[in-house]
């Protein structure tokens, strides 16, 4: 049975579609599969992080609604970035107060991107919240972060889907990738952050599908093609999305799981 196994979870990068990511783990949760390995990055390591603080999926996504990220005033135009990220602080140190990798009730691993090495960086100890912001840190929309005299951004310019920290350690791995690829018509880009999406897309997605087959189960909802990573205004919807799509993936497991029994 799966529920007797140690159970990893990998969660893709995807901004405001990485709410999906916590409706498949209320799917997970109501199904009684419950992993002990979080990997994460981006909104998936935001989400994982929460998710390993021992926060409730309905937690998790009251903090995705309250979070705004577009405030005037954190507004930068002194940082290579329009948003400052390090005002971001505060949000998080609300949920996570110790600020710690050892203070979570499961294990994690945060990747980033070191932008002058050119390197994916695994943080699994020590301060928590600074690695986490910078592995959010959307390149060219927030500033990149300064940590132990290395400069990070974004964990999904390499690699939106960090199964590597969680093989040698999971029995059975379950993915969540909420970025789907969709065809873009050419009047899609009108704004210049149109452009940084859809080329962080072309560089991130395609390493992200050749790892899906180092996963168990696959939770990949193809719906969310028609969301953006900046838009705020479907949230319940994106939400459920995951949800449904995980339960779906649940129950074939499930019944594939009765079937080879019975063989």
């Amino acid at each position: 049975m799966i529920t007797s196994k140690k159970i990893g979870l990998v969660l893709s990068g995807g901004g405001y579609k990485g709410v999906a990511h916590i409706g498949a783990i209320k799917a997970l949760e109501e199904y009684n599969i419950i992993p002990k390995f979080v990997s994460g990055t981006s909104a998936g390591a935001i989400v994982g992080s929460l998710y390993a603080a021992g926060h409730s999926p309905e937690d998790i996504n009251t903090f995705f609604k309250k979070t705004s990220l577009f405030k005037l005033n954190r507004f930068t135009r002194s940082k290579a970035g329009f948003f400052d990220s390090e005002k971001y602080y505060d949000d998080l140190a609300t949920y996570l107060p110790d600020d710690s990798f050892a203070s979570l009730e499961k294990k994690l691993f945060v990747t980033a991107t070191d932008l002058v090495e050119g390197v994916t960086k695994v943080f699994s100890k020590g301060e928590l919240i600074r690695p986490l912001i910078a592995s959010a840190a959307f390149p060219g929309v927030f500033t990149p972060i300064l940590i132990d005299d290395h400069l990070y951004a974004d964990g999904g310019i390499l690699d939106n889907f960090p199964v590597e920290p969680i093989k040698k350690k999971a029995d059975y791995i379950i993915g969540v990738d909420v970025s789907p690829l969709k065809k873009p018509k050419i009047d899609d880009f009108k704004h210049s952050y149109n452009v940084m999406q859809r080329a962080y897309y072309l560089r991130a997605m395609p390493n992200a599908f050749t790892r899906f087959s180092e996963c168990d189960m696959i939770i990949h909802p193809r719906q969310l093609i028609n969301f953006g990573l900046f838009n705020n205004n479907s949230m319940d919807k994106v939400f459920d999305i995951g949800y449904q799509e995980a339960k779906k993936q649940i129950v074939a497991m499930l019944k594939n799981s009765k079937d080879d029994s019975n063989s």
